[in-house]
């Protein structure tokens, strides 16, 4: 079968770039001799994601040592990308409707969630496997979507009405419930928000936010086709954000932004921030924009020491800070998908007609891949998919 990898096999991790398109082994299920393939469905993929972690990957720039090791524990030379997908399944194990969330069944459409997690580990039991002790991460640490097929553990399978959800933003529910995790942090109802970094996480959250009550969203972003996306979407205000001036240390907040969202909220600060970028000068620009008593969503994940400015001010504001990393098992996909079902709301309508610009440009088949249209394409468009 057809799909894009990293192949060890071409060169050292910091000396090469993009994804390979391959001929690799289709997976199959074969309980006599893997006996968890009972536990497992193989997925036909219709349509994958490419976020910034997949940009990451694309540049060399993130999550090698998970890519790499693991690539060796398992023996291979390759690993397959994408954690963002939705297919259809053409195979089942025999145990599977034990420990799948849903009845499942071949034909059925579904997503998967991207963290493999354990079910075992002591956050697992405790119902916060988001943060289990074991996961694997889909297209990181285990093979994943980037493929025309591929091999799932069956309780990490989401059933996919697409009666009611189109099939292109099937692929959308992952990420999607990245800002719904987020933003269910904190109650917004009635409150002030300011999203800083508005890629297509933000720009999912702006919908979310104004579907959970938010009275007023500020975008801070320094992209001019993010920006005019979140307009479209309804966001109340944009503050572009310009680059640092020389000589700035790379840590240091924006003062002329934390000024325009004094001036927005009568001097207070907002009464939420979400940080969604992962740049140590953004982690405290949100800080700094945050009145006395909010709360600030950490998202935006970068490797490496932060610089934390002013530690007294934030002690002092009573500042309360959330990280936030994935999606929670059940319950995020639960809101996700209701949230995409419903037609009122019109968050499916406005992914598909803004983020994703109808399709025209966001979507590119798997036969028609290369490494010069695809970079051509990401760096066009904060959103894409590949149809396979």
């Amino acid at each position: 079968m057809k799909a894009l990898i990293f192949d060890t096999t071409l060169g050292e991790w910091d000396k090469t770039r993009g994804f390979e398109l391959r001929d690799v082994p289709e997976p199959v299920l074969d309980e006599k001799k893997n006996p968890t393939d009972a536990n497992a469905v193989i997925l036909k993929v219709h349509y994958a994601g490419i976020c910034g972690t997949d940009r990451g990957i694309w540049n060399r720039a993130a999550f090698k040592d998970q890519i790499l090791g693991s690539i060796k524990a398992e023996g291979k030379t390759y690993r397959i990308l994408g954690h963002e997908f939705f297919g259809e399944i053409v195979r089942l194990g025999s145990n599977v409707n034990n420990i799948a969330p849903y009845p499942l069944k071949v034909g059925d459409f579904a997503a998967p969630e991207s963290h493999v997690v354990c079910n075992k580990c002591f956050q697992c039991l405790r119902g916060e496997k988001h943060v289990c002790t074991n996961e694997k991460i889909l297209g990181i640490s285990h093979d994943g979507g980037f493929a025309e097929f591929v091999k799932l553990p069956a309780h990490i399978v989401w059933k996919t009405n697409t009666g009611k959800i189109r099939p292109e933003l099937g692929a959308m529910q992952e990420p999607f419930g990245n800002a719904v995790h987020a933003a269910t942090k904190v109650p917004l109802k009635g409150k002030t928000v300011a999203i800083f970094g508005l890629g297509p996480i933000g720009m999912f959250l702006t919908l979310v936010a104004r579907g959970l009550g938010a009275t007023t969203i500020i975008g801070v972003e320094p992209n001019p086709v993010s920006q005019d996306m979140a307009k479209k979407l309804g966001i109340d205000y944009i503050i572009p954000l310009s680059p640092q001036k020389k000589g700035v240390p790379p840590h240091h907040r924006d003062e002329a932004v934390i000024k325009q969202i004094e001036d927005l909220t009568g001097g207070l600060g907002v009464d939420v921030s979400f940080e969604m970028a992962g740049f140590n000068s953004s982690f405290n620009n949100a800080v700094f924009a945050t009145r006395r008593g909010g709360d600030m969503i950490a998202f935006g994940i970068k490797t490496g020491d932060f610089v934390f400015e002013d530690y007294n001010r934030f002690i002092v504001r009573g500042i309360t800070v959330h990280a936030v990393i994935g999606r929670r098992l059940p319950e995020t996909w639960e809101m996700t998908q209701k949230l995409f079902e419903d037609t009122g709301n019109k968050i499916q309508e406005n992914i598909w007609n803004v983020i994703l610009d109808r399709g025209k440009n966001t979507i590119l088949p798997l036969k028609d891949y290369t490494k010069e249209r695809f970079e051509e394409m990401m760096v066009k468009h904060p959103k894409l998919l590949i149809e396979i």
